[in-house]
């Protein structure tokens, strides 16, 4: 169909030819598109090995343990793993389902502080059939307020406390939530979505021995294909995979399931370490160049792969900043701001994320060029030398997979 081979040639060349600084994107290596579009997408598996609902599984069966297995060994954890769920958010439906009722309360950050939609948020199905309360950040240092999430433990003695974030940009205390979460008796989940990629190339802290569950995508840092993972511990195992199948899902895509088994072995290669600690200094050095060019950052710069710029008082907001980014080459995201006097659709914010671009090699060195690249179309009415150097950075630093 030639429509659909010149959308797909379209947006190969679209991904090579621009920058992507969404934290929430990564380039899948060749094993792992390959993995994505191989001969598991005709099989249908409904179950668990050994468990299945059709015949012909044999190999179906020898995938899903070996990509349980690889996960663990990544992790460096004995925690059940459920490989199956589809996306990040049906993962947290799925624990939601399993240990908790409608109505139960749960205690997690705010959207509007760095949270995710499935985290309770009222326009998703989590903030509708559970009474989930938020925590959020201190209005002057910008850090998770642990005495407001323990005062509202206290006081709403929550089934379940979740942390993690999407556009929280320090480290998370995962030692300090789980004492939280026992002294009050309620059980700890961690989205660790966004920074999995970081856990597993020990360049963040794992919530392994804290969290009762641990869920993720793995696309994001751990540059892998879209889809999702649930570790629990052992008592909430067939909970958990009941959860899923039949609770949420049907048959799972052993496609990307074995898409995630290559994604997982790349992360157990020695390499993978020198990459995950070059996102964080990546991170890091573009914070500090931007903020040596004038801009306020949220909580003052970075320990991850992403930070929050505060666009208040350069005249440009969040969505003007990403369509003028985007019309230059670099493609990011318009982001609300904690305490954000802005509409979400119209934030004060930018999200930046360094995973993408250093999976295509990009160094410290080369965050200097992109601080001035985003400071002159922040700035500058003239954004045309921008354009030219974007295009030069791109074709230096090539997207895997082709």
């Amino acid at each position: 169909m030639k429509d659909l081979q010149r959308i797909l040639e379209s947006e190969k060349t679209r991904q090579q030819q621009t920058l992507s600084l969404i934290a929430s994107e990564n380039y899948a290596s060749r094993a792992v598109l390959d993995a994505s579009a191989s001969v598991f997408t005709n099989k249908y598996a409904e179950g668990y090995p050994g468990k299945r609902y059709y015949a012909g599984n044999e190999y179906s069966d020898e995938l899903e343990t070996l990509t349980q297995q690889l996960a663990q060994e990544v992790f460096a954890t004995d925690y059940h793993v459920n490989v199956q769920p589809h996306s990040g958010s049906d993962a947290n439906l799925a624990v939601y389902g399993a240990l908790l009722k409608p109505g139960d309360t749960v205690l997690a950050l705010s959207l509007a502080h760095g949270g995710h939609l499935t985290h309770g948020h009222t326009v998703s199905y989590t903030g509708q059939v559970y009474n989930f309360v938020h925590y959020g950040v201190n209005q002057e240092t910008e850090l998770i307020d642990f005495d407001e999430v323990a005062a509202l433990a206290k006081e709403y003695k929550p089934k379940l406390i979740v942390c993690g974030a999407s556009a929280y940009p320090m480290q998370i205390d995962f030692s300090r939530f789980a004492k939280i979460a026992q002294a009050s008796q309620a059980w700890l989940m961690v989205d660790m979505a966004h920074v999995a990629g970081l856990i597993a190339g020990k360049a963040y802290p794992s919530p392994f021995g804290h969290a009762d569950v641990v869920t993720t995508t793995t696309q994001k840092t751990l540059r892998g294909p879209r889809g999702g993972l649930i570790f629990a511990r052992k008592e909430f195992a067939k909970a958990i995979d009941k959860a899923v199948f039949p609770g949420l899902q049907g048959g799972p895509h052993l496609h990307t399931i074995a898409a995630k088994a290559a994604a997982l072995y790349e992360a157990l290669q020695p390499q993978y370490r020198d990459y995950a600690k070059q996102v964080v200094a990546n991170a890091q050095a573009l914070a500090y160049a931007l903020q040596q060019r004038g801009f306020r950052l949220v909580a003052d710069g970075t320990d991850c792969h992403m930070f929050l710029m505060d666009l208040r008082g350069t005249g440009m907001s969040g969505k003007e900043a990403q369509v003028a980014l985007e019309a230059v080459g670099i493609t990011c995201n318009m982001n609300a701001l904690p305490y954000d006097p802005n509409p979400p659709t119209n934030p004060s914010g930018l999200r930046i994320g360094t995973a993408a671009v250093t999976t295509r090699g990009m160094k410290e060195r080369d965050m200097e060029l992109l601080a001035d690249c985003i400071t002159a179309v922040l700035t500058t009415a003239d954004h045309s030398t921008v354009s030219t150097t974007i295009a030069q950075i791109a074709r230096k630093f090539r997207i895997p997979g082709y």
